[in-house]
């Protein structure tokens, strides 16, 4: 495991450099200048269209506008804005949420261009089961440019489909149910693997039905559990009031000034800060990833810039509203930056260098009420001369009377650090950090809160990336390849509660992969079509203006949410 780690490190290396951050904030930025500042559209427009008033029945499609949302929302808002916010804040400070914020904004720009573009070359020819996406755009695309390109077309397609089924499998799902499952066992003592069963069974019910199931079933659930997380969120912070300002702040100084990102657990710099936002931001709200025009492609309507004005909503509910709410419990609570929960004798610290660089020596732990018998993962902080940051894991375990912490041997440090606090603190990965944080200001709720928020969450996601896979696998092998799909998509649920995860740095590398690869796939697709596109978008906007799109009374928000106003 170790040394896949470590390829998967060198891959994150690459497909994480700062300037394929900065290519794609440019992309956003020009997709915003070139639809004129669509978010607003999507904001105001884009509400109109999800209530129903341009829904009809003969448009070609499987689900109405409100259920694509909610579909592709399902997939987006998952884990990443519970436990993805923690490992941003974990890794990279207060200061990653404003580039959460920078990547939400620009992120609806590219959304509504990537979705209007998956529906310009969508395949109808079963009306009620459309496919689309980037492989759809590519394919069909090209062929349109010259049919010479088609092979070069279907060829860019079925990369794109690989770099989509990796994504499915570490931030689709394994992220997903690892996640939970850690949360679980914290704070039920469930084992890890019997969640990855329930969780598994639970998948599998609901996406045997296809996306007319995945779509009623995101229809209700997403609206339920986005109320009650945003309520008990809302709760908290207006416990800590007094504390908004100087979370807001910290957000602030954060992202520009590096002193500020130092009160990170790992990180220090504000080049960190923008990093690890970035890449959290991306993989909670999808923009650029090409996922969410695969669930927007089922949409009943025969006009593309309409359901990709409807997209844009998906990273401003997912990054401006959700993942601010969990950063600022985070933030606001102390969890962050927290005080260690065990000290070592200072004195009796001592540091040792071999062939594979310096290691840690320590004695026992301080007494305290946080270790419980038997194993428990820590961490502390060192710090290097150049004034970096690293974490050093390790387990807890019982030598005698005293605690001890038995450091991993494969952390180890190229020049002789320094213990930052002389502190250990008890590991909490991802949602597990939020559910913290939540328990600080009202005891009891994070674990009941992030609990089921986790559940809700996970299992929502992992519906929606189970059928983005499968459209991944019928264009690559055709329909006869879905079921044993769908039987190994629910087998590696369970997988990835064994351990082969352990620490937020892992579940960050992974979930990098995964979405690393399918920028640098979907990309590319976005800006060779990008004048197609924007010309049906200006068209749509142009015809909106003039009235010359019917509207009809908006239907019941049962029939909306059913989806009946579309049967």
């Amino acid at each position: 495991m170790e040394s896949l780690m470590q390829f998967v490190d060198k891959i994150n290396g690459v497909l994480w450099d700062n300037s394929v951050l900065y290519i794609l904030l440019g992309v956003g930025v020009l997709f915003t200048v070139w639809t004129v500042f669509g978010q607003y559209k999507a904001l105001t427009h884009g509400v109109a269209v999800i209530r129903g008033v341009y829904d009809r029945k003969d448009d070609p499609g499987a689900i109405n506008h409100f259920q694509a949302l909610s579909a592709a929302l399902s997939a987006t808002v998952g884990l990443g804005n519970i436990g993805g916010v923690a490992i941003a804040i974990a890794l990279g400070g207060p200061g990653a949420v404003f580039w959460m914020w920078i990547v939400g904004f620009f992120g609806m720009a590219i959304k509504m261009t990537e979705v209007t573009q998956s529906m310009l070359f969508r395949n109808t020819d079963d009306p009620d089961n459309p496919h689309g996406g980037p492989m759809w755009v590519a394919s069909v695309g090209l062929a349109k440019f010259h049919p010479s390109l088609k092979p070069l077309g279907v060829f860019i397609g079925g990369i794109f489909c690989i770099t989509l089924l990796i994504s499915t499998i570490t931030g689709g799902n394994m992220f997903q149910s690892w996640n939970v499952a850690e949360v679980t066992e914290m704070n039920f003592g469930v084992p890890s693997p019997v969640t990855g069963v329930v969780l598994a069974v639970l998948v599998g019910l609901v996406i045997v039905g296809g996306i007319k199931r995945i779509g009623a079933v995101a229809g209700r659930l997403v609206p339920f559990m986005c109320a009650i997380y945003l309520l008990i969120g809302l709760v908290v912070i207006l416990m800590t009031i007094d504390k908004l300002p100087s979370a807001f702040g910290a957000i602030f100084k954060g992202a520009f000034s590096p002193t500020e990102g130092q009160n990170a657990f790992v990180g220090g710099t504000v080049g960190y800060a923008f990093l690890i936002g970035m890449k959290r931001a991306l993989f909670s709200n999808e923009a650029g990833q090409g996922s969410a025009p695969i669930a927007h492609s089922a949409a009943k309507t025969d006009e593309p810039a309409r359901e990709g004005v409807v997209a844009g909503l998906g990273p401003f509910i997912d990054t401006i509203v959700v993942c601010t709410m969990t950063a600022l419990v985070i933030i606001m609570s102390g969890a962050w930056n927290r005080a260690p929960d065990g000290t070592f004798d200072a004195s009796a610290i001592t540091y040792s260098q071999s062939q594979d660089g310096w290691t840690i020596n320590t004695p026992p732990l301080s007494e305290s009420d946080s270790w419980r018998e038997g194993d428990e993962t820590v961490f502390c902080v060192l710090e290097s001369s150049d004034g970096s940051r690293e974490k050093l894991t390790g387990n807890v375990s019982i030598d005698g009377d005293s605690f001890v912490v038995n450091w991993n041997v494969s952390d180890s440090f190229t020049s002789q650090p320094s213990m930052l606090d002389y502190g250990v603190y008890a590991n909490l990965p991802g949602a597990s950090l939020t559910s913290h944080a939540f328990d600080r200001i009202i005891p009891e709720s994070g674990r009941w809160l992030v609990t089921l928020a986790a559940w809700l969450f996970a299992i929502s996601t992992m519906i929606s990336w189970s059928y983005y896979g499968e459209q991944g696998i019928v264009y690559l092998l055709g329909s006869w390849a879905v079921l044993p799909y769908k039987v190994i998509y629910c087998l590696l649920a369970v997988i990835a509660t064994v351990g082969i995860i352990t620490t937020d740095a892992a579940l960050d590398a992974l979930t990098g992969l995964g979405t690393g690869v399918m920028l640098f796939a979907n990309v590319p697709i976005m800006l060779i079509f990008g004048f197609a596109t924007m010309k049906v978008y200006h068209k749509y906007m142009a015809k909106l203006k003039a009235g010359e799109f019917p509207k009809h009374d908006a239907p019941s928000i049962e029939d909306v949410v059913s989806g009946h106003d579309v049967e």
